[in-house]
């Protein structure tokens, strides 16, 4: 199966990813950051290397995709191809960071990469608030994450509702203001009853 977590910068799906791969023994796929060669130019002059760093992206999550379709395991990955290309590109291309020739060049190639995959067996989307989401970036302290621009964030969050309420999947919704799934373990709990519902038809006793 194949499971895939999406959220906002700063949402948590790291630390989702982690705690859901631990208790379920899934596979985890994280969101390539560390070895990103293009992320702190990008934060730096976000005009000259979105189309670099969307392209990085698409690439990346490509390769994912293909590998986990090949797998015979359960594959719980942060961040989807989707994102990149329903909420990341078109944002940048809205606000003037992506040229009308490049945004049209990643599209074309997206939509010819969709033609080869499909949707996951279940999507789980944190959902937070602009608030909440600089708290955490404050708080994971990432040096390149510090001069985002907070209408940049909220760009990402308007696309990330109009997606969510479009997706043709299996989906569970996580309230990320108000769930500390990474705090506090009924929270946690209470995502996992629903995944168990949703994947194996399992309802919590007490829950009739």
């Amino acid at each position: 199966m194949h499971i895939a977590i999406a959220g906002n910068i700063g949402s948590g799906k790291t630390t989702l990813t982690k705690m859901l791969a631990s208790h379920y023994g899934w596979s985890p796929h994280f969101e390539p950051v560390d070895f990103n060669p293009y992320l702190d130019d990008f934060y730096k002059d976000m005009t000259r290397w979105s189309f670099n760093l969307q392209i990085y992206f698409l690439n990346k999550r490509f390769k994912d995709v293909v590998e986990i379709a090949k797998s015979t395991d359960t594959i719980i990955q942060d961040r989807t191809i989707f994102e990149d290309a329903r909420i990341f590109a078109p944002n940048l291309h809205a606000q003037g960071y992506m040229s009308d020739r490049d945004f049209d060049n990643y599209c074309d190639l997206f939509d010819l990469m969709m033609s080869l995959v499909k949707l996951p067996d279940l999507m789980i989307y944190i959902r937070s608030s602009i608030p909440t989401l600089i708290a955490q970036i404050q708080k994971r302290g990432r040096e390149f994450e510090q001069s985002i621009r907070i209408d940049y964030l909220q760009g990402l969050g308007e696309r990330y509702e109009q997606w969510i309420e479009t997706y043709k999947g299996p989906l569970i919704i996580v309230d990320g203001d108000h769930c500390k799934f990474g705090e506090n373990l009924q929270d946690f709990q209470q995502i996992t009853d629903k995944i168990d519902s949703e994947l194996y038809g399992l309802f919590p006793l007490g829950n009739d």
